[in-house]
């Protein structure tokens, strides 16, 4: 669903007056952009591998987004212990692999010129404030929404 929005698509639905898609989504993928940038110097670096796992990073993000706002209006249809599992499962996975992503894009900076180490650095940045993001995310919807 996420992916087939453009952006100012996305950006309007974000800003709509619905429980979802919010700050879930929102955040995974902001995750999604690390990992592109992630993405980005390591093959600046010339690490195929790293670059593969943050290519597929993004692609789950990207997926793990449109879970979010799944879950959480399936959660909104019907509260119940499965349903609020589930919004605490997404964002933590969403945590984790924010922070796969930003150990990813700190690996590549001692290979890096100044300028894309520069997009490593965004990358770790964004990540790091994703995986903050869905924690407590994680947490308020784990304490009862």
């Amino acid at each position: 669903m996420l992916s087939q929005f453009r952006v100012d698509e996305l950006l309007a639905a974000i800003g709509e007056r619905t429980p979802a898609p919010a700050s879930g989504a929102a955040t995974a993928l902001t995750a999604a952009l690390a990992a592109a940038l992630a993405e980005l110097a390591a093959r600046y670096a010339g690490d195929d591998d790293a670059a593969e796992r943050a290519r597929t990073l993004a692609a789950g993000l990207v997926e793990l987004g449109d879970e979010d706002a799944e879950a959480y209006a399936a959660f909104m249809a019907d509260r119940n212990e499965q349903t609020r599992a589930e919004i605490v499962r997404v964002p933590e996975e969403i945590a984790h692999r924010a922070d796969e992503v930003v150990a990813l894009a700190l690996g590549t900076i001692e290979a890096l010129s100044t300028s894309v180490a520069a997009d490593a650095r965004a990358a770790s940045e964004l990540g790091r404030a994703a995986a903050a993001v869905a924690r407590g995310l994680a947490a308020l919807n784990r304490a009862g929404s």
